[in-house]
């Protein structure tokens, strides 16, 4: 079995001033999004569409801003109603505190579907074009947040079998006895291996709202069946049918993903015009 090899979570101390690795996984995430955005504007139906007025370099820029706020708010505040809606009633103004921890991803997506809207009606474009393109972009960010996590030692996962090769020992989980590293397995899955089927399967042009739509479908089932190895909160435990808080945020996301594909599928193909 291996053990966790304590990675200082200061990257670099500049007096009193100090920079976090999980704050440059950040800055890596929002990087990855800028350059894949790029790429994305020579895929169909974006390429057609750009020129005076079309997709171009500067809403790739203005959705990265939007997006960024849309992950914070609403990472924040998805924590704080979907895992300790009592505490932070009690504490409203700990919901500030974000230097203290507390992120949830099924709280950022809202908040990006949140400012997605937004971006949508000012640019007077379809709310699910603009869903499909953001998308493929999306799990290469999701990979650098559970890099970060790893770093930083946190989220790790169930006891493992002695005899798994790869099982780690987290000291700071109170045990030594060998864990399933579950930041790894969500990086590989949630992230990687997301990322290649997603930007595969938008290099061909579909229909409105499908690209998004096999996000949502890929996510919930990737993490799902990862929340099976990670240990749950431990303010929280298992719920209803032996599910943890994850699998049970993420079964809505992959109902709704379903019923979105086959809802796309069924209407007319949207005539893509040069603008």
């Amino acid at each position: 079995m291996l053990m966790y090899p304590h990675i200082d979570p200061i990257a670099l101390q500049l007096g009193p001033i100090a920079i976090h690795w999980y704050g440059l996984t950040y800055l890596a995430a929002f990087g990855l999004f800028w350059f894949l955005g790029t790429l994305r504007l020579q895929h169909e139906p974006f390429r057609s569409l750009g020129g005076p007025g079309g997709w171009n370099r500067k809403d790739v820029e203005d959705i990265l801003f939007l997006g960024v706020a849309g992950v914070i708010v609403g990472g924040r505040l998805g924590y704080c109603l979907f895992y300790k809606p009592g505490y932070y009633l009690s504490h409203p103004l700990e919901i500030f505190m974000v230097w203290q921890g507390g992120m949830s991803f099924h709280g950022g997506l809202l908040g990006v579907i949140a400012s997605m809207v937004w971006f949508a009606r000012s640019r007077s474009r379809p709310f699910w074009q603009v869903m499909d393109f953001v998308a493929p972009c999306v799990p290469t960010g999701l990979a650098a947040g559970r890099v970060g996590n790893f770093i930083n030692g946190e989220l790790w996962g169930r006891f493992s079998s002695p005899d798994l090769p790869w099982g780690m020992v987290f000291p700071q989980s109170g045990s030594m006895l060998p864990r399933h590293p579950s930041q790894v397995y969500q990086f590989l899955l949630e992230g990687l291996l997301l990322f290649v089927l997603l930007w595969l399967y938008a290099r061909k042009e579909r229909k409105q709202g499908q690209v998004a739509a096999m996000f949502m479908i890929g996510y919930g089932m990737f993490r799902f069946v990862a929340e099976f190895f990670r240990e749950p909160d431990d303010f929280l435990g298992l719920r209803a049918l032996n599910l943890s808080q994850g699998q049970w945020l993420s079964l809505p996301m992959i109902l709704f993903g379903v019923g979105l594909w086959l809802w796309a599928a069924r209407r007319p193909s949207a005539v893509v015009t040069a603008r």
